[in-house]
This record gives structure tokens, sequence and C-alpha cells, in this order.
């Protein structure tokens, strides 16, 4: 038998959502102007701190399925950003690669997106954070 879930745990989620999408707009505001999408930047991110992805790592790394991060790449590839290769240790895999244009756009977007991360900062304080950032992968795990 499965209870229902209480109005505290309701409230937390409606926290989560009403939180995750007031950041999903601050960033989508802006990455906008640059022509990236927010889930395009995670993706740039992603290979600039590990180049050279297989794509169900990436999304597990993303916490998105798999059909909807291969139209996110073939965006980034349309535009020069990604490109595909294969694994040298496995020639049936193929890897995703962060080229130098994406870089560089990931590079002069990191500042924007730093803005709003320090905004978060500024209404916590480290330690919060860092128990925060504990609890969150948690509950992605």
């Amino acid at each position: 038998m499965t209870t229902a879930p209480t109005g505290d745990t309701v409230d937390l989620i409606q926290l989560f959502g009403g939180v995750n999408r007031q950041l999903e707009q601050i960033l989508a505001a802006r990455l906008k102007p640059a022509g990236l999408s927010v889930e395009q930047y995670w993706i740039l991110r992603a290979l600039a701190r590990r180049d050279g992805l297989a794509m169900g790592e990436l999304a597990q790394k993303l916490v998105v399925d798999s059909p909807t991060l291969t139209k996110m790449i073939d965006r980034l590839v349309a535009s020069a950003d990604v490109y595909r290769g294969p694994d040298p240790h496995d020639r049936r895999k193929v890897l995703v690669f962060i080229s130098d244009k994406g870089r560089a756009r990931f590079e002069t977007l990191g500042g924007d997106v730093e803005d709003v991360a320090s905004g978060l900062g500024d209404k916590l304080d480290p330690a919060t954070v860092d128990r925060l950032r504990g609890f969150l992968a948690t509950i992605l795990s």
C-alpha cells in the first residue's frame, strides 16, 4: 500500500520546480543573444570539462533522454560548436567533442552564467550551498 505524498513533500516539489523555472528563465535570457539554449550551454560546459564523451555518458551527466540529446547535438554540430568522432578505443562507438568555436562560445558566455551563480551565492552562504549541492546530488542519484 502506498501513501499519498504529504503537503510538505508536495510543497517541496513545487519549490524545486519554481527555483528551476526561475533559473532557466534567467539563464535563457543571458544565452539567447548568443543563439544558445540553456541545454546547449550545459552540453558545451560538459564537453569543456571533459571532451570526447559518449552520448550515453553525456545524457547521464545532463539528466536528459537520448533522443532529446541527439537533437540538441545535431543542432550544435550544424552550428559547428561540437563534432562527432570515433572512439579511439572502440571504433563502433561515437564520441562528441567540443570544437574550437564551441569552446570560444562557452568561454565567452561563462561570465554571464557566473553572474547568475553569484546571485545565488548572494542569497546563500557557502556552507548552505555545499549542503544543498549534496542534497540535490543525493536526490538525482
